[in-house]
C-alpha cells in the first residue's frame, strides 16, 4: 500500500538534504516517514524526532525492556514501519533480541519474559488500547520498577505513540528494513579469515 501522500524526493533544505543523504548511505534508501512527513514539515520537527531518539538514551529502564514496549505500542497501533524499524533494530542488537519479538504476542506466558517485563508489558498494552490503567495493573508495575522507570515507560507509550499516528494517519507502511539488511548481507563481499 501507498502511502497517502506521494514521497518528496528532492527535498528542500540544507538539513533534509543531509538527512536525505546520510539515511541512503544507511538503509539504501530514504525512510517513508521522512520522504512523506518530515519533508512537508518545518526542520524544527525533524529536529525534535532527533531529540525524542537522544532522550531515550537517557532512560533507565533496561534497553530490552524499552524496546519490547515499543514494538508492543506499535502493534497494538498497527504501525507497520515502527515495528520493522524495531525488528531491525533488535537483530542488529542480538539475536536473543529477536525471540523475544517473534513471542511478544504470547509474552504473558512465554518464559522468554521476566515478571517485570510482564508487567511492563500489561501496563503499556492497558494504556495504549484503552487509555486507562487499571490499579492492580499499576500496583504490580511498582513491585517492578521505580518512580523514575515508571516514568521511562509512560514515556516510551506516549513517545512511541505519536509515531504510530503520524505513520498510521499519513498510510506510512514497512518499508522493509529487515528484507533490505538480509539483501544488503547477502551482497556484501565474503571476507578470508
Amino acid at each position: 500500500m501507498a502511502a497517502y501522500l506521494a514521497p518528496v524526493e528532492k527535498p528542500r533544505g540544507l538539513l533534509l538534504k543531509m538527512v536525505y543523504f546520510f539515511t541512503r548511505r544507511q538503509f539504501g534508501k530514504v525512510m517513508g516517514p521522512i520522504t512523506v512527513f518530515s519533508a512537508r514539515m518545518p526542520a524544527s520537527f525533524l529536529n525534535f524526532y532527533g531529540k525524542v531518539a537522544r532522550l531515550d538514551k537517557k532512560l533507565q529502564l533496561p534497553r530490552q525492556t524499552a524496546v519490547l514496549i515499543r514494538e508492543q505500542v506499535a502493534s497494538i497501533n498497527t504501525c507497520l514501519f515502527c515495528m520493522d524499524a524495531t525488528r531491525w533494530y533488535a537483530m542488529k542488537e542480538s539475536p536473543e533480541s529477536l525471540a523475544r519479538l517473534d513471542a511478544l504476542p504470547a509474552y504473558r506466558t512465554s518464559p522468554l519474559f521476566s515478571d517485570a517485563q510482564r508487567a511492563a508489558l500489561d501496563y503499556a498494552t492497558e494504556l495504549t488500547a484503552s487509555k486507562t490503567i487499571d490499579p492492580g495493573t499499576f500496583e504490580r508495575l511498582t513491585r517492578h520498577y521505580s518512580e523514575r522507570e515508571i516514568c521511562d515507560i509512560v514515556w516510551l507509550v506516549a513517545s512511541e505513540h505519536l509515531y504510530n499516528m503520524t505513520n498510521v494517519g499519513l498510510g506510512i507502511g514497512s518499508d522493509g528494513l529487515c528484507d533490505l539488511s538480509s539483501q544488503r548481507a547477502a551482497k556484501a563481499p565474503a571476507t578470508s579469515r
